[in-house]
Parts: structure tokens; C-alpha cells; sequence
């Protein structure tokens, strides 16, 4: 039998569901599952998901994992525009009927989670976080380290060029007219033309970058208007829940 993948497994799951709420987590002992209930009654308040963000020791005690995460969460914030305390957290609640809508560009491996996370907030639904313990893992990972984090940070690259291009293009610019400014800098004390050169090189392929931005960014839009996205009102914008704070009632 082949294995195609937690993220599939868990689409298959939420294909074969029957009621409008889906609830996922681990099975390695590392969530606590006493506060599902807790983070339903957030849930039915019009989030379109709830989301356990991580935290203690067991969640911040790796030395190697602390950095990827940290250098991963802040790519998926910049392209999501907005905080995100935790990006692949195995606990959360969410609409079965927007996860559907977006089954096509959910990942099929480990990156599920950071895809859906991407895919809901991305579209303009919205999301909540509540802090949560996290335990130490019960049994070994299956995820590799190395092959993992590349290939989720494949997907954010991919991702964030189909769900906010220009935000793309346009840091790629501007590290291009960085590079520029830095060149015409080394110039200036080392008097070699050919920095120079190549520094008008970076401005020319900087703006062809920006230009690409652009079109990268009407063809995104073209393709949103053949869509119908599902759209409910939410009670409020999302937010992060504070654990020691009541949620808001609507």
C-alpha cells in the first residue's frame, strides 16, 4: 500500500465527513485534547477556524527546529500580511465546507496545515488563535527534519506567488535595488567600473521584477473572477484569543 501523505489522509477525511465542523489533531500524546471544547465554543461564534497556538517548553525546546520555524512563520506572515502566532499547528477547528472549496492547492504531505492556514486567511476568511500546552511527544516523529522543511518552504514560494504575487515581486525588487545601492557603494571606494554596470544591471532587472509583479498580479485576478468563494459574516476580525480573556459574544 502506498502512503499518500497526512495532508491527503486528512482531505480524505474531511471528504467522508458529515457535519459542517471539522476537528483535527495528533495522536503522539502532544495536544490537549480537554481544550477542544473550548476552542468550539470559540468556533461557533462565526470563525471560519480556531487554531491551538503552541506553547512551553516541549513546544520551544528544540535548538534546531526554533530557528526553521521561526525563519517559515515569518515568511508565511509576510505574504499573509498579518500575525500568525502559530502556522502548523495539529489542532484546530474549521469550516469543512471552505477547506473543500480549497482541496486543489492544500498540500498532500506535512505542509497541510501551513497550506490551510495560507488558503483561509489568504481568501479573506477568518481565523483565531488560543494558546495551548504542549506536551512531550509520546513515541518518534515521522517527520524529516531537512526534506520536510523544504518542502514547506516550497510550498509558502508557491503559495505566495498564487495568493499575493506582487508582495512576491516586490521584495525580490527591492533586494535587487539593495544590492544595486550596495555596488555603486563598493565604487565609490574601489573605483572599478564594472560594479558599476552591474549595479545598473540589478536596477533594470529590478523593475522588470516589479513589472512581473504586476501581470503576475492582473492574471490573479482574472482567475478570482471565475470563482465564487463561500462568504459568511464573522461576529469580528481575526484575532488572537488570550487564554485569561472571555471571548467576545456577538
Amino acid at each position: 500500500m502506498h502512503n499518500l501523505g497526512y495532508g491527503r489522509s486528512l482531505k480524505d477525511g474531511i471528504e467522508a465527513a458529515r457535519y459542517p465542523a471539522i476537528v483535527i489533531t495528533d495522536a503522539d500524546g502532544t495536544y490537549p485534547i480537554k481544550d477542544i471544547p473550548e476552542l468550539f465554543a470559540l468556533y461557533r461564534q462565526g470563525y471560519h477556524m480556531v487554531v491551538g497556538s503552541r506553547t512551553g517548553e516541549n513546544y520551544r525546546q528544540s535548538v534546531i527546529k526554533s530557528p526553521l520555524r521561526w525563519i517559515l512563520q515569518h515568511l508565511v506572515e509576510y505574504t499573509a500580511s498579518r500575525k500568525i502566532p502559530d502556522i502548523n499547528s495539529g489542532l484546530r477547528i474549521f469550516s469543512r465546507d471552505h477547506a473543500r472549496e480549497y482541496h486543489d492547492r492544500l498540500c498532500d504531505t506535512f505542509s497541510f496545515t501551513t497550506s490551510l492556514t495560507l488558503a483561509f486567511m489568504m481568501n479573506g476568511l477568518y481565523v483565531a488563535y488560543v494558546p495551548i500546552e504542549y506536551y512531550k511527544r509520546i513515541g518518534k516523529t515521522k517527520v524529516r527534519l531537512l526534506s520536510d522543511s523544504l518542502r514547506t518552504l516550497q510550498y509558502i514560494a508557491e503559495a505566495a506567488v498564487y495568493y499575493n504575487p506582487l508582495r512576491v515581486f516586490m521584495l525580490l525588487s527591492a533586494c535587487l535595488i539593495g544590492a544595486a545601492a550596495l555596488l555603486i557603494a563598493a565604487n565609490f571606494f574601489l573605483h572599478t567600473l564594472a560594479l558599476f554596470y552591474i549595479a545598473v544591471g540589478c536596477v533594470i532587472v529590478s523593475i522588470q521584477t516589479f513589472a512581473s509583479g504586476l501581470i503576475a498580479t492582473l492574471l490573479k485576478q482574472i482567475l478570482q473572477q471565475q470563482q465564487q468563494p463561500l462568504r459568511t459574516p464573522p461576529p469580528q476580525e481575526a484575532k488572537f484569543i488570550e487564554r485569561e480573556s472571555k471571548p467576545d459574544a456577538t
